[in-house]
């Protein structure tokens, strides 16, 4: 009896350190800011760290869809999308400013539109509700015109090259890829605006279920330990080589190709993102930058009530030393 209930007591200790040891499931998908995670799988940093990762490769949009469903631990999103997919019902916390966009997101015009002003009257491609939405919004501001100044066709992101193409409208708003493939693709386009004109208008951040950050808070701040370690090898002149052409071989493009979209990337460094991580209003802070979001995606009915912005944002593991 003693022996039978020894050996029930391993077999439940055993399972009990099985379940825990799973790994963390992260969803990611092709963003340079998120693309740079690969540096840190490839070259071993999480074992270095001492943290058990999986990392799972996803269009954009099927990665918030799986963490919707649970299948994930965290995925890779823009802080305006993390509100959206919380105020579905996938509640999440922002743990980590990987980057801010610095140009890849853009609104490009077609032959003949020069500029924002041009687009008075025009018929513009967005995906409604989409980031690129309010970056339009904002030029449109900055420019003295409204919303109702412009003529808004639905578009998703990934067909605006081809809408553009096509004539069937003068602008489109659309990021990294598309956004380069717009501009190759429809000769004399150009870009008439973008995320550089705005720093701090989109983050790009890994947001984590909230059971999970409860129960494996150490375990994430290794995570973000990794991701620095990856930063780190990034910006150093001897391995820079070596980490562009780690990040292009993951989506398939040449180096050289792949380091602009790079520069049009402001990946943080961890003293930067901790800058941007204190409470403040504008783009100059997460909070700031998110409640712009949040009013956004409300005014456009995206969902219906504000959300509150600071359940999704947990500054202490970037802050603590």
């Amino acid at each position: 009896m003693k022996k039978s209930v020894f050996i029930s007591l391993i077999a439940g200790l055993f399972f009990a350190g099985n379940a825990y040891a799973q790994p963390l499931k992260i969803g990611y998908s092709d963003w340079p800011g998120w693309v740079a995670w690969e540096i840190a799988i490839e070259k071993k940093m999480f074992a270095e760290v001492g943290v058990d990762v999986q990392f799972e490769w996803f269009d954009y949009v099927a990665s918030m869809d799986a963490f919707a469903a649970g299948q994930l631990d965290a995925v890779t999103m823009t802080n305006g999308d993390a509100l959206v997919t919380g105020a579905t019902g996938a509640q999440n916390v922002m743990i980590l400013i990987n980057d801010y966009s610095n140009g890849n997101d853009m609104i490009v015009g077609g032959p003949g539109i020069n500029s924002i002003s041009d687009l008075k009257g025009k018929k513009v491609g967005v995906e409604l509700g989409f980031v690129v939405h309010l970056l339009l919004m904002n030029g449109l501001e900055k420019a003295g015109m409204k919303e109702s100044d412009v003529n808004l066709v639905n578009v998703p992101t990934n067909e605006t090259p081809q809408v553009l193409a096509s004539r069937q409208v003068d602008a489109i708003g659309a990021w990294q890829p598309n956004s380069g493939q717009a501009l190759q693709l429809v000769p004399d386009s150009k870009p008439i605006y973008t995320s550089a004109d705005e720093p701090g208008l989109i983050y790009d951040v890994l947001a984590v279920s909230p059971s999970s950050l409860a129960a494996r808070r150490d375990e994430w701040k290794k995570v973000i330990d990794a991701w620095y370690m990856a930063v780190d090898y990034l910006n150093d002149p001897e391995t820079r080589d070596d980490a562009i052409s780690i990040m292009a071989a993951r989506v398939g493009i040449e180096p050289a190709e792949y380091e602009a979209f790079i520069d049009g990337t402001k990946i943080l460094t961890k003293q930067e993102a901790q800058s941007f991580m204190k409470k403040a209003d504008g783009f100059g802070s997460l909070y700031g930058s998110t409640a712009i979001a949040d009013q956004f995606n409300v005014d456009n009915k995206v969902y219906a009530d504000k959300q509150p912005v600071d359940n999704y944002i947990d500054p202490s593991l970037l802050l603590d030393e």
